[in-house]
């Protein structure tokens, strides 16, 4: 597991529940936290230890950090892994209901109360988070992350890299861009441009990031209540 924070804690659990691997190590890029264990699974090291850790066997890999916003961080750990050979691991957490016939690509995670319903096609390395919706036939591209709570309508077309914010609604039939940021609490109803921030209801932008993500919340124009 690369990353050992808070979003590590739960995906821990879900490995845990599901059996989906039966040893667990975490590499964080943190010295503090060398040594030390994380929901009694022990921390190693930083990154460097990948192409060592493969040697030894090591087989299968995945991402422990979250993204707020910025999914580019989580996108590189994810090269990182694959160019030293090692598989990237998908996870479903027993208390989430996925389709058998919706697809989910390596290093995917679907984590409790979800739902991913038939004709959904997950990327790689999606975070689809506690309680977020997944319609059918909709299209999630790499490194997407769906917050807390999201819901996409039919046919939701997301972009890679994306972020879909806590609580957001996405109407059926809407395409949103590589690297856009759909603020907490927003219903989209319009096509949302690549490196696009939108908030509000309905969703309005906000700013443009210009091909690099940010953090909702960080711009100084002030949303409206």
């Amino acid at each position: 597991m690369l990353g050992g924070g808070g979003h590590a804690r739960v995906l821990i659990e879900s490995l845990q529940a599901s059996q989906a691997a039966s040893s667990i190590a975490i590499l964080d890029r943190d010295p503090g936290l060398w040594g030390q264990e994380l929901l009694e699974v022990p921390v190693l090291g930083g990154d460097e230890l990948l192409p060592e850790l493969a040697k030894e066997g090591a087989t299968h890999f995945v991402v422990g950090l979250g993204g707020v916003g910025d999914n580019g961080p989580r996108r590189r750990l994810f090269e990182l892994a694959t160019s030293h050979g090692l598989t990237p691991l998908s996870v479903v957490h027993p208390a989430a209901t996925r389709s058998p016939w919706a697809s989910l690509g390596g290093g995917s995670v679907v984590f409790p109360a979800t739902v991913v319903n038939a004709g959904a096609c997950v990327g790689r390395n999606v975070i689809v988070n506690t309680g977020a919706i997944v319609e059918h036939d909709c299209q999630i591209g790499d490194h997407a992350h769906l917050a807390t709570g999201s819901r996409l309508c039919s046919t939701v077309d997301v972009g890679v890299g994306a972020h879909v914010g806590a609580g957001a609604t996405v109407r059926q039939s809407i395409h949103i861009g590589e690297g856009a940021i759909v603020g907490a609490g927003a219903v989209v109803v319009k096509d949302v441009a690549s490196w696009t921030v939108v908030v509000g209801v309905p969703a309005r932008i906000l700013n443009q990031t210009g091909g690099r993500s940010v953090e909702p919340g960080r711009s100084e124009e002030k949303v409206p209540q």
